[in-house]
Formats: C-alpha cells, sequence, structure tokens
C-alpha cells in the first residue's frame, strides 16, 4: 500500500481545492457510478462538528469518508458517503479508511456507539468492525440499505 496522507477537517477549515476533490468523488460514485440521479450534497456537509476525513496518495483523492456527530442523522455518532476512488479499490484501502474512521471518530467522540446506514452487499465488511445488523433490508435511493451498529 501507498504512504497515504490523511486529513480529518472541518467544512469551514476545507480549501477550495479539497471541497471540489471530495465532492467530486462522492458525485462521481454516488451519482454516476451507482446510477443514483439524487442530491448529493446536504447541510449535514457544513454542520459545524461534521468531520471530513480524506485519504491522498501522489495521484490525489483516493477515500473520504463522513464523521457525523450525535443528533445529527441519528441519535448515535454516525459515518458515512464512505468512498473509495476506482483505481484504488482491492488494494486495502477501504479498511485503511474505517480503520481511521473509527480512531477519528473515537478521538472526537470517545465512547459513543456509531450508528450506519449501509448498502446491503457491504454488510459483510461492516461486520469485521463489530457493527450488526439492526433493521431488515430496506431502500435508500434505489438501493437495499440495512442499519448497522457499534456499540462501544
Amino acid at each position: 500500500m501507498k504512504n497515504l496522507q490523511w486529513k480529518c477537517k472541518q467544512f469551514q477549515q476545507l480549501d477550495n481545492h479539497q471541497l471540489y476533490e471530495l465532492i467530486k468523488l462522492r458525485v462521481d460514485i454516488f451519482v454516476v457510478e451507482q446510477k443514483c440521479p439524487y442530491p448529493e450534497l446536504d447541510d449535514k456537509d457544513r454542520y459545524i462538528d461534521t468531520r471530513h476525513l480524506t485519504a491522498y496518495d501522489d495521484s490525489g483523492l483516493i477515500a473520504y469518508a463522513r464523521l457525523l456527530p450525535p443528533g445529527l442523522s441519528y441519535a448515535d455518532v454516525s459515518v458515512g458517503r464512505f468512498a473509495v476512488e476506482p483505481s484504488a479499490r482491492h488494494q486495502g484501502v477501504g479498511t485503511l479508511l474505517m480503520e481511521k474512521s473509527l480512531e477519528e471518530i473515537d478521538k472526537i467522540w470517545p465512547d459513543s456507539a456509531i450508528r450506519i446506514s449501509a448498502q446491503a452487499h457491504l454488510g459483510e465488511f461492516y461486520e469485521k468492525f463489530n457493527f450488526i445488523k439492526v433493521s431488515d433490508s430496506y431502500l435508500e435511493d434505489g438501493i437495499p440499505h440495512i442499519e448497522m451498529l457499534k456499540q462501544q
């Protein structure tokens, strides 16, 4: 695995270039690749306690996750918009992204439970990090999802 540079910032700390890169990655994956013609941006991005976790290699931004404080999406902390650049997939970047997300969450919101809305086909991936399925499958933007919870 290449040496990755990790950054975890609030919206106000992102410069124009960083903001453009993370929006482009999210739109490329969640709108274009997954064929979901739904708005990708929401006010949760700008919320003061939201964190934007990014990973860069020599080619630019290759991974991103959005960390949400308790009370914004769920009563619990949440991580979402989990994205890995297609050229960086199947190289362990997703695992590193989740490990770093959990590490950052523990620093910012220690001992907090984490609740996610996971694409159903990725349930086993999240189970590796001690998330458990807590809902039946449901559709979100036309894609099957499950709610999962990780207790601290």
